[in-house]
Formats: structure tokens, sequence, C-alpha cells
């Protein structure tokens, strides 16, 4: 078992992607709700259309990187990156289809059981949690749940939709600890871009399969799309990916709650979905939540660890960061309508 020792505060530079990741996804799930289209064509092109930004800067400014995380000494790194696509793939191939067997209220509690998924995770890679760090979890899953009104159904259809529901919570922690994983050795630029045009390919591949239309949207739904790629997409969980070269994966799974309030702001101004006066407790008790696992001094990604080797104590930095480095000084690391009131919402 590994003892995390205490590091410094996170960077200025850090806090606020976090807060800017966190007011852009707050923005998904109100504009998936406006965007009249499958929810799952909706989660293709908001990937394949960031792989469409970001795939002519990797190649332009990381080819060399890219090289190494694909077929180079970086391969185990690229590994991660790709894994990390098949996860969030999984992520949206599961709790969207949950929604049209549970109620969304269900859904979206379930959903939010992501950071438990992602304590277990960093516990069983070796990693002790603070009591704290367990109890702001705890609250801040109870609040979500209170937030979202979540009910308990005794059909066999929602159980089978409360099922993939967290089955999608599962897929979202492993994305978030694949990814920290990823971005031990990898830029940004090149981790978003891989595992991005996975999860595009894998989604798009589902999306044949299953004859779910990828065109034949209205001009609103298109800039809804649009908004999503450049909001919730590039912004938010790519300065999510961004943040996890600093915090913990677990400390990222429980910021990433707030975009329940969030999102209930923005429905409210924009939608008129005003918030229910029942939610507003378990809001206040998320942001508590948040604030217990946040708060407390504990080590994230690229802490120190105090591993005791026979009579002393060996220290090291968990999991090992490995730089890109170029192979020579040459190369530079450096048509079918939907209507709004037909479709689901999902993040």
């Amino acid at each position: 078992m590994h003892r995390a020792a205490p590091r410094p505060p996170v960077d200025p530079v850090t806090a606020l992607a976090v807060g800017v990741a966190v007011l852009a996804v707050s923005s998904s799930g109100p504009l998936i709700a406006y965007a009249a289209a499958p929810a799952l064509a909706i989660a293709f092109w908001r990937n394949a259309l960031s792989v469409g930004v970001l795939a002519p800067a990797a190649l332009a400014r990381r080819r060399a990187e890219l090289a190494s995380l694909l077929r180079g000494p970086h391969r185990r790194a690229g590994l991660a990156c790709a894994l990390a696509g098949v996860a969030l793939a999984l992520h949206f191939g599961t709790w969207v289809p949950s929604v049209k067997l549970t109620s969304v209220a269900t859904a979206t509690a379930l959903v939010a059981t992501q950071p438990v998924w992602q304590g277990l995770i960093a516990h069983a890679q070796g990693r002790r949690l603070p009591a704290t760090t367990w109890a702001g979890i705890g609250a801040a899953v109870l609040g979500a749940v209170l937030a979202t009104g979540a009910d308990l159904s005794v059909s066999a259809r929602a159980v089978a939709g409360d099922l993939l529901a967290l089955a999608g919570a599962v897929a979202a922690a492993g994305y978030t600890a694949f990814g920290e994983r990823a971005r031990a050795s990898a830029s940004t630029t090149s981790y978003t871009t891989i595992c991005y045009a996975v999860c595009a390919l894998l989604l798009g591949g589902v999306c044949l399969a299953s004859g779910v239309p990828l065109y034949g949207f209205d001009a609103p739904t298109w800039l809804a799309i649009a908004g999503l790629t450049l909001g919730a997409q590039l912004l938010g969980h790519s300065l999510f990916n961004y943040a996890l070269h600093r915090l913990r994966a677990t400390t990222i799974s429980v910021l990433a709650l707030l975009e329940v309030p969030g999102a209930a702001l923005i429905a409210w101004v924009w939608l008129g979905q005003a918030p229910r006066p029942a939610a507003l407790p378990g809001l206040v008790l998320l942001l508590v939540g948040v604030l217990l696992v946040v708060a407390r001094p504990a080590t994230g990604a690229r802490g120190v660890l105090v591993r005791r080797v026979g009579r002393g104590d060996q220290t090291s930095t968990y999991p090992p960061v490995r730089q890109y480095q170029p192979a020579s000084r040459d190369i530079s690391p450096s048509s079918t309508r939907y209507r709004r009131s037909d479709t689901q919402s999902g993040s």
C-alpha cells in the first residue's frame, strides 16, 4: 500500500483550467436537450469534429510524439490513450441507452457514482485515500442523487436501465483512470487526439451498425453540436485531461459533479427549466462533498509516495513521470428530421 505525502497547492493555471472545464461541461446537458438529434449521433459528432480540430495541430507539432506513442518506445502510454477512448465510447454507449430504459433521474443519479468507482480504482492501484476523501465522495454522490430526484424502479426494463447506467459510471471512471496513466508521459494534444479518435471510430461504427442517422438535422441542431464540440468537448474534456497532469483522477471525477448544478443553472436561464426546490439541499451537499475532496492536502497523480522497503523508506513519484523526449535534435517534440420533443439528453 502506498502512502501519499502532502504536496504544494495546485498552480493557478490548473485551477483556472478546471474552473473553465466545469463551466464548459455544464453546457452539455442543455445543448443536448436542445439539439434535435439522437444522443449517440451527437456523441459521435462531438468526438469526430474534435478530432478534426486537434489532428492537424497534433500532426504539425506532435508528429514525432504520436509516432513514439503509436509504434515507438512510448507504446504503453499510447495504449493507455487508446483504452481511454474505448472507455469513453463505452460510457456514451451504455449511459445514453439507459435513459430510454429507466427514468432520467435514476440514470443520472447512478452515473453520478463515478467517483466511488474512481476511488475503488485508486485503492486497487495501491493508493491510500484519506477518510475525508471518502467522506467527500459519499457526500457528493448523495448530493447528486438528491439533486436529480432519483427514484427507485421495480420493472425488469428499469433494472436493465439501472445496470447500464452503473456500467456508464464504471466506464467513465475507467476513462479518467486511463487518462491519468497516459498523461504521465503524453502531451494533452496527443492524448486527446488519440482518445477522441478511438471514441469517434467506435461510436460511428455503433451508429452505422444500429441504423442511427448521422445527418439530416436542422441548422439549430448543427449549431448545438458545434457548441458541444467547442465547449463541452474541446474545452471541458480536454481541460480536465490537462488537469490530470497535476490532480488525482479521483479529484477530477468529484469536480466533474459540479456539472449538475452548472447544467441546472444554464437550463434555468436558457431553457426556462427552473430547478426544483427539493433539489437545492442535494446541490448544497454536492458542493460540500467537492470541498472536502479538494481541500484535503493529498498527493495527486504527480505526488511523492513513500514506500516501505525493508527497514528504510524509498521515495518516488507515482505514476513515474517520463516526459516525451525526441529521438534527435532535428525533431521538435514539440435526410431524417427530428423534433426537439423526441430527443433524449445525455452528457
